[in-house]
């Protein structure tokens, strides 16, 4: 995409180097400082804490590893500088954030968002192949996170960016009986709730005398916050002057013309205001018991731990659908051909109620030992049991806009329409205001339509054993200082299930309609009041004083205020169905038993997985003096075999040589050059292996995967130049290069499917329906939306249902393919200083920096998902005394986040639905976004400190835009401040 928000480049390049020129200076002024202390007598011992010995132990980490890294190092117990790993973590060069209802979820390393997530050196697990998800293990477990950029050839393999090494507290570093807890109080500004975060550390070692020493701590979390997300939405097309206007007088219907490159207007319609609430609860534990001998020749190590996640999501939705664009004097386009300020005469509207949401347990035992059998010779086993399970709900309660007056006078089912007037011109969510101003509260137009009930169950088992042998100085040769060798075999068992209870036919109405379009004798409609008097408390009016405050609004907006059915309701799904039980009772819906019972499985949807590897490794550290080197090699075999519910299985297998070599030259005692050379791979995903297809609601569109694919594999060159001055600061810079092979496509096909008659496809976008040759046989391959596979606007509706009736129509079905290669290159520039030479409080001073450039390209010509081309992070941060103040700001150039997006699918560079195939064709990027979080803490004593954080301070949206870079997607999460005690003895 070009040229969308792009950052003034030269300018930020400006800056950094402006700013590196500073810190040359400043650590030439520091050097004279030191030599004149040199001449002076130590007075006393300087014990350093707060953010500088945060600051000062990560410049040590990443000053002595043997490889690229990044780290982040708590000040001490519960203190890492974030509350959030993810939000912390966005503060390492080449790192950036996915977040989830404003709050980090995972993580992308130089790009690539296929990484690892350990704990302690060893995998974790959760209910996919990326590992725990970061916002369900918390930050207070840890006392430092490492970013590992190039890998060495006893890590684990998976990490196609990076390596995320969680680390915790060993109870044998304990220097005594230790208790230590964060109690706080979270508030967050769009649903003006406050909720509870307790952290709690306990932990002491023994001396045991003759029998060793053996400690053990024990840490606890809970957290509890209420979280909303608002968003709006629109369908954008890129359409002929034809097709475009009412089409009573085509050629007029616009009075102008497209300034896109193919003349295809883009417009907007099926205006969509999503707003959801989250209840989200947190919970995990971590046990740690060690014994050391008495020799302290090495130890024994026994740890469990567990996260907890549940809680409840309910959204509610608005959608107008339908009518015609009728265009006037005021009717404009923006400079990227997307057209403003029109009227949608005749849309009708569907109120929804949803309820998704990922209840989650995950449980890890690791028992092992690292000794050291003589004074050379070290070795290292553990053995690991992993699980997961995981619990997605998956509800609908929806209604439909049918007029009460003219059923109870003739029995007909006319949908309530009105004119809308849109007007997006002014900024901010666009103005939608419709002729019937109670339109969407009056409970006489509005029918129950559906009731759905899905279950997503999924289960993730590892289990895992290694091997480490560590061998110091061998042959007797003085720059070999060690060589390690190791074995690690691991057995995965996946499994994922589904089920559905689908009211009546799939996305029809809940009564019959004969072939006159009025309800048979053997169904009746139910209006939203009668439902209430009957159920107290279940439809509710959405109307939030605070909808859209931070993107604002271009106007009267009033798809936001509306009746549904309570979303919390849904929470006891159970209940609901019992009360849907007892409303169609006597009716052709009549139902019997459970919720339950009414279930059945949906076989598409079912994946059974097992994987097993097996890994080698053997590498030696050499020390040339000037020259540290770290090289290897690791061979990996994996097998993966998988089965559907009809039985049928396949499988594959495969092997992998990674070879590794990290280097560094210490050009003098404060300068390091490092280079470093890998393979990496990381295998598909579990959802990409299965076979089996999983259908969505409507039987439109269908995520096929396969046995057969092969992982991601990339070789990948890094080369860094680090500068450190004083004890805490530094300046560095480095080059990257990834070539990523055995790239993933995506292939569609149209797949005859009998179940798009058994249970009707629901057509109301009957432009995304597939087409079919001939009945009962696939299209193997289709072109896109709009093509002769698809019906266009002329032939409308009607014509699709004919085709479906027929069994012309099928289900438009995603399979994953390994494809070509592509590339990732990029510079990170970085700089961190204490202005500790100052005078008095200035001595608190410090800031750090970093920034980050990134190209990429995929097999397409496109770039990467997730890519920012331009990162920039800085913390300015004043520490004194008994106070310390932090700024940090978060910022990244706009990033393509996904592809064929379906809301936008038409929308390419071309501006086409032509016969020109557009590979750009339904880009959805994220706008450039930048974010100031802030926290403060103040030391009432040695033992006992206040804390305040703010996250997303200045609350700052998320917009999406399309190829051409007119939005059309807003995003809204809270604001989150926090204010506690955080306590230490």
């Amino acid at each position: 995409m070009s040229d969308i928000n792009k950052i003034n480049l030269p300018k930020a390049v400006a800056a950094i180097s402006s700013a590196m020129v500073t810190a040359s200076a400043l650590a030439f002024s520091q050097g004279a400082l030191a030599q004149e202390q040199e001449t002076s007598p130590m007075l006393e011992e300087v014990v350093v804490t707060g953010i500088r010995a945060s600051l000062q132990a990560a410049v040590d980490v990443k000053r002595d590893s043997v490889q690229i890294s990044d780290a982040i190092v708590a000040e001490d117990i519960g203190k890492l500088p974030d509350n959030n790993i993810a939000e912390a973590l966005q503060r390492i060069t080449g790192v950036s954030i996915v977040r989830d209802f404003g709050v980090g979820t995972s993580v992308s390393i130089r790009g690539l968002p296929q990484n690892r997530i350990e704990l302690n050196g060893r995998s974790t697990i959760g209910d996919g192949r990326g590992g725990v998800s970061l916002e369900d293990f918390p930050s207070s477990f840890l006392k430092q996170v490492e970013v590992i950029k190039s890998p060495t050839a006893d890590m684990i393999e998976g990490a196609l960016g990076g390596t995320v090494r969680m680390e915790t507290r060993s109870p044998l570093e304990l220097d005594g009986p230790t208790i230590a807890g964060y109690l706080a109080g979270e508030y967050t500004d769009k649903t003006e709730n406050w909720g509870p975060i307790f952290n709690a550390t306990a932990g002491d070692n023994w001396d045991l005398g003759e029998a060793g020493t053996i400690g053990a701590v024990a840490m606890f979390s809970y957290q509890d916050r209420e979280l909303r997300r608002d968003s709006y939405f629109n369908r954008v097309q890129a359409l002929a002057k034809s097709d475009a206007g009412d089409g009573s007088n085509p050629e007029d219907a616009i009075p102008f013309d497209a300034n896109t490159p193919s003349g295809r207007y883009i417009v907007r319609d099926q205006n969509t205001v999503e707003q959801y609430v989250e209840e989200r609860e947190r919970t995990a534990s971590f046990v740690s018991v060690e014994w050391a001998p008495a020799s302290e020749d090495g130890h024994i190590f026994l740890e469990y731990n567990t996260t907890s996640r549940g809680g409840y999501q309910g959204g509610n939705s608005i959608l107008d659908v339908g009518g015609t664009r009728e265009y006037d004097a005021n009717t404009v386009q923006d400079a990227n051909g997307q057209v403003d300020n029109y009227t949608l005469p005749g849309v009708f509207q569907i109120p929804k109620t949803w309820s998704e949401f990922r209840e989650t347990d995950t449980e890890t035992i690791a028992f092992g030992a690292d000794w050291d059998l003589t004074d050379k010779l070290n070795v290292f086993a553990e053995y690991v049991d992993a699980s997961s399970e995981s619990s997605a709900p998956d509800n609908e309660f929806n209604l439909r806009p049918v007029r009460r007056a003219d059923f109870e006078a003739d029995g007909s089912i006319n949908m309530q329409t009105a004119d809308a007037e849109f007007d997006g011109t002014n900024g901010g969510i666009p103005s939608i205001v419709y002729s019937d101003p109670n339109l969407l509260t009056n409970p006489n137009n509005l029918a129950l339509r559906e009731f759905e009930a899905e279950l997503n169950d999924t289960t993730n088992d590892e289990t895992a054993f290694r091997i480490d042998v560590d061998y110091r100085e061998p042959f007797g040769i003085g720059w070999i200082s060690s060589v390690e060798a190791g074995y690690r075999q691991t057995e995965r068992d996946y499994s994922f299930r589904r089920a559905k209870f689908e009211q009546a036919d799939v996305h029809s109405d809940t009564y019959y309609l004969d072939e006159n379009g009025n309800p048979t004798d053997e169904q009746a409609v139910f209006w939203i009041n009668d439902y209430e008097a009957m159920f107290p408390g279940s439809i509710t009016t959405v109307n939030y004083d605070n909808s859209f405050d931070q993107t604002g609004l271009a106007g009267q907006n009033d798809l936001l205020t509306y009746r549904v059915f309570d979303p919390m309701q849904l929470h006891n799904i159970d209940d609901v169905f019992l009360d849907w039980q007892q409303l169609y009772q006597g009716t052709t819906l009549e139902t019997s038993g459970t919720l339950s019972d009414n279930m059945t499985d949906d076989l598409g949807a079912y994946r059974d997985i097992t994987e097993e590897t097996s890994a080698l490794y053997a590498m030696a550290n050499l020390d040339f003096g000037a020259v540290r080197a770290n090289v290897g090699v690791r061979y990996v075999e994996s097998e993966i075999s998988s089965s559907d519910a009809d039985g049928d299985s396949g499988s594959n297998d495969y092997d992998d040589v990674l070879p590794s070599a990290n280097i560094t030259y210490s050009v003098t005692d404060n300068t390091l050059v490092r280079f470093a050379a890998a393979k990496v791979m990381r295998r598909a995903g579990f959802e990409q292996l299965a076979p089996s297809a999983g259908v969505d609601d409507s039987y439109v569109t269908a995520e096929r995967g396969a046995i057969d694919l092969d992982p991601f594999r990339a070789t990948q060159y890094d080369l860094s130049v680090e500068h450190y001055f004083g004890d805490t600061n530094m300046i560095s810079a480095a080059i990257f290069y990834k070539d990523v092979s055995s790239f993933f496509t995506t292939s569609s096909s149209c797949v005859a499917d009998s179940r798009t008659q058994s249970a009707p496809q629901n057509v109301t976008e009957y432009g995304n329906v597939c087409l079919l040759n001939s009945a009962g046989q696939n299209n193997p391959t289709l072109e896109y939306v709009d093509s002769a596979n698809f019906a266009n606007e002329a032939e409308g509706i009607a014509y699709v249902e004919g085709l479906r009736d027929q069994g012309l129509t099928g289900i438009r079905t995603y399979a994953q393919e390994n494809g070509d290669s592509g590339f990732v290159k990029g510079l990170e520039l970085g700089y961190q200083q204490i202005f500790d030479f100052l005078p008095g409080m200035l001595s608190g001073l410090g800031m750090n920096a970093n920034y980050t450039y990134a190209d990429s390209e995929t097999p397409d010509g496109s770039q990467m998902l997730n890519i920012s081309e331009h990162t920039i992070n800085t913390q300015v941060f004043w520490e004194y005394e008994d106070v310390s103040v932090r700024f940090a700001y978060n910022w990244r150039d706009d990033f393509l986040f996904s592809e064929q997006e379906k809301r936008v699918e038409n929308i390419g560079a071309l501006a086409t639905n032509s016969s020109q195939d557009d590979p750009t064709a339904g880009n959805n990027y994220t706008e450039a976004r930048g974010q100031l979080d802030f926290s403060v803490s103040y030391d009432i004593n040695d033992n006992i400190s206040l804390v305040g954080n703010a996250t997303n301070l200045t609350g700052e949206n998320t917009v999406f835009i399309t190829e051409l870079g007119s939005p059309w997607q807003y995003y809204e999460s809270d604001r989150r401040y926090s204010v506690g005690v955080r306590a230490k003895f």
